[in-house]
């Protein structure tokens, strides 16, 4: 297993839609080890086929469930069904994100509160999740990521001008930016 580097915003595979898996191989399989270590060493609570430079319909996500017991697993081809959002503006503290494409900084953003997401795991059997609250987030988060969506073009115009900002000082927004848990000082 390998840690990989992370693909900054503005680098073309974080903005164009990934394909379907057609078949999972060991290629696949290897993929999803080392998204599994770069998560973790980033340390990231999901992350997408795209955000490591594969063009595929993959995610990885973990969290730890209401009980503490860590919550972890792939998504091979996912199909993602949200209730629809409640109407208003987002809370600063209670629905921030972030992401590992968009390292150190955190947005307000509203997303669905209950989710369903079904695709495969790496047996080629099916999943089937539905789940609410973070996890619901997460879910949404990384399936953006495969329809090359980065959460930052979901923000209202104010907060989009200081991405804006912050990518232009940092020099990202260019293809090739990118960033490797453990070896560049980037707080994600």
């Amino acid at each position: 297993m390998a840690v990989l580097p992370i693909r900054i915003m503005g680098d073309p595979v974080l903005h164009a839609p990934a394909a379907p898996v057609e078949q999972i191989t060991d290629d696949v399989r290897r993929l999803v080890a080392d998204m599994f270590e770069t998560m973790d060493a980033a340390p990231g609570v999901g992350l997408a086929a795209p955000q490591v430079g594969v063009g595929l319909r993959i995610y990885t996500y973990t969290y730890p469930d209401d009980d503490g017991t860590p919550w972890r697993g792939v998504i091979i081809n996912p199909e993602l069904w949200m209730v629809p959002l409640e109407p208003g503006a987002p809370d600063p503290d209670e629905e921030a994100e972030g992401c590992l494409s968009f390292p150190g900084e955190r947005f307000p953003l509203r997303r669905s509160e209950r989710v369903t997401v079904t695709g495969t795991d790496l047996d080629g059997e099916a999943v089937r999740i539905e789940v609410d609250g973070w996890r619901a987030r997460i879910m949404q988060h990384e399936f953006d990521h495969l329809d090359g969506i980065l959460y930052l073009d979901r923000l209202d115009d104010g907060d989009w001008k200081t991405v804006q900002k912050i990518a232009r000082k940092r020099g990202w927004g260019r293809p090739g930016a990118a960033w490797t848990p453990g070896i560049d000082d980037i707080d994600a």
